[in-house]
């Protein structure tokens, strides 16, 4: 039996295949469109997942949507009205899609896909529960959803046992911790549903002086987890922004402008807002722990892409282990929305299975004959290496503070580079941090990386507490014996100066908390990327590595052979490695156009 899960028309659209409830394919929309965080229906995410699976549209059994327009229109509409007449400039502007394409989406499918089988609807989070739940290793465990919002739900917490999740309760819009966290991005100049990550990256190098603030005029938060906004310091049920005049008022003036001088005011903001969001998390976690009495926790939703938050919910939350789903805001919802559909509707059996998610190597893969295919055809030098001189000769260019660009085997499903679409270098290196933001990435300085490391090595590095961080969506303290004493002048730095000091013995990964938000890898999972961690560790001592997204600010992360190649070459990146064949700069023709990120790209 096929089933097809579909997100749309939001933010981060995207499909996913099962057959007999294994999950054979899934990808994000804006991977194939060359959109960031594209939210049109997934057509070539669809085309995609189908041919993965070797299939017709006429052969899939259930096409499932991930929520329900009409209770999501029933909110628009309500709020609207509730607002009136202030809010009829963005009711305008809402309704022609509406109108269009989003409030009959049966006949929408119909008519973009041909698809003339059963369409069955999910709502937005039982999506998200069963995408947290269903993958996870567990029996039975609490579950918890937190995005910005999906029909009228913004939080919820349930159950999963066997093939069954349950919602139990909900916090509805306007309330909603996604949103309160979206109005800080925007504030602080970043853009919402895109640029909530900075924010995290940011909040270190402040102080969390406007914590008491958010707690007595924004957000009244409950014991239990539960809280209330108010909403007089809120533009987004009615308006076209996320706050409202009175926010500018509480906090000292107007939002920053994006690509303004970042202030310790926006640093301050950061943190404080993290710190709440931490807090309220912990809260609910602690409650639902109480409620439901059960020993594991599943996440998911937006906000369970806050991996600082996720690692204090590791450390000092009440369950014994947590399960985040990799993909886990709206794009993760197609795979959720299937899930739903084999289990609940059709009530089939389900066995707990941590590799069920296959790592979330999910995407696209593409053969040696394809690539040296490519390559040949474009004429494009390169050198082709058997299976075990690759990991043996990227080591040696990353020991040279080499940065190589590692293009191998299917693509990862969410927003993270797992080492599938990766750019890798040196952990050790005092300036690979400044030299991947300004010359690789050309995104902000203040911008940490990721490390991935050996999973039979990770607990020498981080305080994992013995768990593993497959997705990168936990964040630990570098331990205590790979830190470096620092001086007084060092330990006085504030704001960006912090970035200057030398914290450790893999300064490159240690953000200036000396935490790092980490990926676990283990053999079986990634062959090829293991045994490059498994080489660099016997050549270095060091089982780690910087792993960043192979994108540039403002692309998706790549997917065929041509947009690697592409970036490549319109970055300062020294190697390719693409299959079993690597590419060196110096050898490459000179590039047709420079890259220029301020003029092409919309500005974050």
């Amino acid at each position: 039996m096929n089933i097809l899960g579909i997100s749309a028309f939001y933010h981060d659209s995207a499909a996913a295949l099962l057959r007999d409830g294994e999950i054979v394919a899934a990808a994000q929309q804006e991977r194939f469109s060359r959109k960031k965080h594209d939210p049109l229906f997934p057509v070539e995410a669809v085309h995609y997942c189908l041919r993965e699976g070797g299939i017709g549209l006429s052969e899939v059994d259930y096409l499932v949507f991930y929520d329900k327009p009409f209770l999501k229109f029933e909110r628009l509409l309500m709020t609207y009205l509730s607002t009136a007449p202030k809010g009829l400039r963005s009711f305008l502007s809402q309704m022609p899609s509406w109108l269009k394409e989003k409030f009959l989406m049966r006949s929408t499918i119909r008519k973009i896909l041909g698809y003339e089988g059963e369409i069955l609807f999910s709502t937005h989070h039982l999506s998200h529960a069963a995408a947290a739940f269903f993958p996870s290793p567990f029996e039975e465990a609490a579950i918890i959803t937190v995005d910005g919002v999906g029909e009228w739900s913004t939080t919820t917490y349930g159950v999963g046992r066997g093939p069954r999740v349950e919602i139990l309760k909900e916090i509805r819009f306007p309330h909603s911790l996604g949103l309160l966290y979206s109005a800080f991005t925007y504030f602080t100049g970043f853009k919402v549903n895109s640029g909530e990550y900075k924010l995290m990256g940011l909040a270190p190098y402040g102080d969390p002086a406007y914590v008491d603030v958010i707690k007595r005029e924004l957000i009244d938060i409950r014991e239990d987890g539960s809280f209330r906004l108010n909403m007089k310091y809120f533009d987004y049920c009615a308006g076209l922004r996320m706050t409202h005049r009175r926010f500018d008022q509480l906090f000292g003036g107007p939002p920053r402008k994006p690509e303004g001088r970042i202030t310790q005011r926006e640093m301050d903001l950061a943190r404080s807002i993290q710190v709440v969001t931490e807090e309220i998390m912990l809260n609910i976690a602690r409650h639902v722990h109480q409620q439901t009495g059960l020993k594991y926790l599943a996440l998911a939703g937006g906000v369970a892409l806050n991996c600082v938050a996720n690692g204090r919910l590791l450390r000092e939350g009440p369950f014994e282990d947590i399960w985040i789903q990799p993909c886990a805001g709206d794009g993760g919802n197609a795979l959720g929305a299937a899930l739903v559909a084999w289990h609940q509707v059709l009530e089939h059996p389900r066995t707990p299975d941590a590799r069920r998610q296959k790592a979330s190597y999910l995407g696209p893969a593409f053969s040696d004959d394809e690539i040296e295919a490519y390559l040949k055809h474009e004429n494009i030098p390169y050198a082709r290496l058997a299976e075990d001189e690759i990991p043996e000769t990227v080591a040696d260019l990353i020991m040279q503070e080499k940065v190589v660009g590692w293009f191998q085997g299917r693509m990862e499903f969410g927003p993270r580079a797992l080492g599938a679409r990766s750019i890798l270098g040196d952990p050790r290196s005092r300036e690979m941090q400044s030299v991947l933001n300004l010359k690789i990435k050309f995104r902000e300085s203040f911008r940490p990386f990721a490390p991935s490391v050996m999973i039979e090595h990770a607990d020498e590095c981080f305080d994992l507490r013995g768990k593993e961080s497959p997705y990168m969506l936990l964040v630990a303290d570098v331990l205590p014996h790979r830190l470096r004493p620092l001086s007084e002048e060092d330990r006085r730095a504030t704001g960006f100066d912090k970035l200057r000091v030398v914290r450790s013995d893999l300064p490159a990964i240690t953000h200036v908390d000396n935490s790092a938000r980490i990926q676990t890898v283990r053999r079986g999972d990634n062959p090829r990327y293991h045994a490059l961690l498994e080489a660099f560790y016997r050549k270095t001592g060091c089982p780690v590595l910087i792993n960043t997204s192979f994108n540039v600010r403002g692309e998706p992360i790549v997917c065929t052979p041509k947009e690697a190649y592409t970036c490549f070459m319109r970055t300062h990146m020294d190697y390719l490695c693409m299959g079993s064949f690597l590419l060196d700069k110096t050898q490459q023709k000179p590039w047709k156009d420079e890259f220029d990120w301020r003029e092409e790209f919309e500005l974050d």
